[in-house]
């Protein structure tokens, strides 16, 4: 296990470090066998995946990087030394600094990045692995960073097309909570005086508006609670079938995630193919980028090619394909270019996906504004409507 130190040194010198211990105690006994006094220990915490990277560490820019020093004539050796004398992170020195002690053993570059598994992906170790039979790590490094890119690419999109939205639920769920806790208790006060008979409906209300008024607090700590158990549930399903997945089951996002879906999938074995991986290990590294309702389709059709079947039709059987792309894969097959037809076929749908984002939110946006308005509205008007009684009572 790793720990995080912040120690201080014999000449009052504050010192960051990374070391790999058994426990807390076995890393503080290392600490101060170096002659440093601990004053922080805390364990890494699990990485979690970052844009294109792991734990805070960007593949992207550690690829762009490495492969701009290999273009400009620097071994790979030299090109880690480079990195590693303008890293000033405490995380990435220690990965650079395994990876140059490996290969001055004369260990081999995918190796080193497999044993690192926790910052470099399956996927990342094979295309170097790949790369290393060829002789042609730039050309795999800038494989990868069009990959991230295109992946990012969607996924930035959808982010996007949700951040909107979600501003406005916030502000008209806020805009409704204030009109029912603060101004309607303070209507209620004033038409109680009155001694007059008012509508159902704003009865009903100003009832409610009384009691979120005298129960506020019970009532925000049970918002509160039930919030937190929403959220733990959402998040043990996620943990169990996906983000992808769960929402795959609106009838409306379904087909379009499982589109999304496709469309990685395809780019990612494209990638792999075109990098010289053989289909049927191609087939095993991108099922760690898909979901799990998809991996266990794209397991079976990997046993059925290591069988002999065709690929296109071992993704027929287990629902991988659609019209478009199953004639494209067949395509492929025939003209043996599988690995550009894969590429084409993400390249088309990722096209469909993004127009149809900016139609949903066109669509989507206005509505969600009108349902909102009318929410607030309907507040509005049951508040104003024993005025306009009294109105015409008096007219």
């Amino acid at each position: 296990m790793q720990y995080e130190v912040r120690a201080l040194s014999p000449d009052n010198q504050i010192v960051a470090l990374v070391i790999d211990a058994q426990d807390e105690r076995d890393a503080r006994a290392q600490v101060e066998a170096r002659g440093l006094h601990a004053t922080r220990l805390a364990p890494v915490r699990s990485f979690r995946r970052a844009a294109g990277g792991r734990g805070g560490i960007s593949l992207v820019l550690f690829s762009q990087e490495l492969l701009a020093l290999l273009l400009a004539g620097l071994s790979i050796v030299e090109g880690l030394e480079a990195l590693l004398e303008r890293e000033g992170g405490a995380r990435l020195r220690v990965v650079l600094e395994r990876l140059l002690a490996g290969l001055r053993e004369g260990k081999r570059f995918s190796s080193l990045l497999a044993e690192q598994s926790d910052v470099f992906p399956p996927l990342y170790v094979g295309i170097v692995r790949a790369a290393e039979g060829t002789s042609d790590l730039p050309r795999a490094l800038s494989r990868y960073v069009d990959y991230q890119a295109r992946i990012d690419t969607v996924r930035n999109k959808l982010v996007s097309a949700a951040i909107y939205p979600s501003i406005l639920l916030v502000v008209g769920g806020g805009v409704s909570a204030f009109l029912i806790a603060f101004v309607v208790p303070r209507f209620a006060t004033i038409y109680e005086g009155t001694g007059r008979a008012l509508p159902w409906m704003s009865q009903v209300l100003l009832d409610w508006g009384k009691f979120a008024s005298s129960h506020g607090l019970p009532l925000l700590a049970g918002a509160l609670g039930a919030g937190i158990a929403i959220t733990a549930a959402v998040r043990a399903t996620i943990a169990k079938v996906g983000l992808v997945s769960l929402l795959g089951r609106v009838p409306v996002l379904g087909p379009h995630l499982r589109i999304y879906q496709l469309s990685r999938l395809y780019l990612t074995l494209g990638m792999l193919l075109e990098g010289g991986i053989p289909i049927v290990a191609a087939m095993e590294t991108a099922s760690g980028t898909v979901s799990p309702g998809l991996r266990e389709g794209l397991m079976r059709a990997r046993a059925a090619v290591q069988s002999g079947d065709a690929l296109s039709s071992a993704f027929q059987s287990e629902g991988l394909t659609t019209p478009i792309s199953l004639r494209m894969l067949r395509v492929g097959e025939r003209s043996g270019e599988m690995g550009t037809m894969l590429t084409q076929s993400a390249a088309f749908y990722d096209g469909e996906i993004s127009r149809w984002i900016d139609r949903f939110t066109r669509m989507f946006e206005p509505l969600l504004m009108s349902a909102i308005g009318l929410i607030v509205g309907t507040i509005v008007v049951l508040l104003y409507m024993p005025i306009f009684d009294l109105a015409e009572s008096l007219s």
